[in-house]
């Protein structure tokens, strides 16, 4: 079933939260504005607009991820702890209410057709490549073996919204620029210049680390 191209999404505003398409988040409902909003969207098709808010511009991203909830659990005091996983990206074209909470008008973003997949592929083999270096050098810095998980996505704009949401330290910037872009190709590339960087830097500390290691 097709989706529509344009629609309205109540919209969860989440400080330096960017959520990616497959990608779970787990959720506390405590406000009354948005218990209203999960009772609404429970009575309808289970879906919400998670868009990250920044705290130190004080505004919404333009860009946020559609959240489907897939287990909801209320408590006597109507406060609840949902589950939810994202689904297709949006961007916001119209705020059309802000109470009880805010509902957006939407139109749905997908990524550009890439004509060339075989490029594309062996890009996605290099990003995994400098994914791997860096998880294993992380491991051999703080003594506990590490490897990639096994159930990582092998299509190359799956992998790029995997690498994306699950980027360490203080990154919601380069998170919110990662889900507008419509090139995987192009996202694919600022993960690898990211994931290189990174590499470089823990080879050096662990050449440092092996050289003033106590023998």
């Amino acid at each position: 079933m097709g989706e529509l191209a344009v629609r309205e999404l109540p919209l969860f505003p989440l400080p330096d939260v960017v959520l990616f398409p497959q990608e779970v988040l787990p959720l506390h409902i405590f406000e009354p504005r948005y218990r209203m909003l999960l009772r609404t969207v429970m009575d309808e098709d289970r879906r919400f607009g998670v868009v990250r808010w920044d705290p130190q511009q004080q505004r919404m991203a333009d860009v946020g991820c559609c959240a489907e909830i897939i287990h909801c659990q209320t408590q006597d005091d109507d406060r609840s702890n949902i589950v939810t996983m994202g689904q297709q990206r949006f961007r916001v074209l119209d705020i059309v209410r802000e109470a009880p909470f805010r509902v957006g008008l939407v139109s749905w973003v997908e990524d550009e057709p890439n004509s060339d997949a075989e490029a594309l592929t062996e890009l996605a083999g290099e990003v995994r490549t400098a994914l791997r270096d860096v998880v294993e050098l992380t491991g051999k810095l703080i003594g506990k073996p590490a490897h990639l998980p096994g159930d990582l996505p092998d299509l190359p704009r799956e992998l790029s919204f995997w690498i994306g949401a699950h980027l360490g330290g203080p990154v919601a910037d380069h998170q919110q620029r990662l889900l507008e872009l419509t090139d995987t190709e192009q996202r694919l590339r600022q993960e690898y210049e990211l994931l290189d960087h990174t590499r470089r830097q823990l080879a050096a500390r662990t050449v440092l680390k092996d050289t003033f290691q106590p023998q």
